[in-house]
């Protein structure tokens, strides 16, 4: 088959590097799983130009791993990975939260409002997909009423790491409740402009969350040792 790139390769590469974050985030390409270029353009009917450009900026961000004679891996952290990459977090977010209690304008204020009714309709249908995009753009926003641009950077670079992880977290019920509880949270305290309230519910959010990941990477593992047992 003939692949004839769109006029605007820069649009259709960043669509294809976004395309392949939400296979990686949202768990369609495993942990552990080879990223088959060939495979991937034929599935996107593009050419492997702008596949291999996005698993090269993947594995900048921590979501792909370059290991030489094996090509691109999806990234397979370690529950004890997941435990320091998730404290790092906490605390960059409870900082992020801090800042943002402080410096939040009126109008990110009603963008976040905004954001929070989107998301609540998501987790209303049960549309994880949608409640995460939404998710991680209310954390952004965070971020970014925080107005440190080396908060930021930290934030993004570390939290790519465990986007996947963040997403499964959700698929428990009555865990989902409680985070979508804490979400409003956060917004009553930002509304308040009560900085350490904002803090320690950012920082509980997160460590929430870090222990539902842990407890499912502690049960898939304990399920694959009795699937390699029998």
């Amino acid at each position: 088959m003939t692949v004839i790139e769109q006029p605007n390769s820069q649009n259709l590469h960043e669509a294809i590097f976004q395309k392949l974050r939400l296979l990686l985030v949202e768990g369609k390409i495993a942990p552990g799983s080879k990223l088959n270029e060939r495979e991937l353009a034929e599935s996107l009917h593009v050419s492997r130009t702008p596949i291999r450009e996005a698993i090269r900026r993947l594995a900048a961000d921590g979501l792909v791993e370059l290991i030489t004679n094996r090509g691109a891996i999806a990234v397979q952290l370690s529950p004890e990975d997941v435990i320091h990459t998730f404290d790092v977090i906490a605390d960059l977010e409870g900082f992020s939260g801090e800042l943002a209690a402080n410096n939040i304008s009126d109008t990110a204020l009603s963008e976040l409002e905004a954001l929070q009714y989107e998301m609540m309709a998501s987790y209303a249908r049960r549309d994880l997909s949608s409640y995460y995009k939404l998710n991680l753009r209310i954390h952004h926003l965070i971020n970014q009423a925080a107005n440190n641009p080396v908060l930021t950077q930290l934030f993004s670079q570390v939290n790519a790491r465990i986007e996947a992880l963040r997403f499964r977290s959700n698929q428990d019920g009555v865990k989902w409740e409680k985070a979508v509880e804490e979400h409003q949270e956060m917004l009553d305290a930002l509304r308040a402009r009560d900085s350490i309230r904002m803090r320690k519910i950012m920082i509980q959010h997160v460590r929430n969350k870090r222990d539902v990941v842990v407890q499912l990477l502690k049960a898939e593992n304990a399920a694959t040792k009795a699937e390699t047992v029998k």
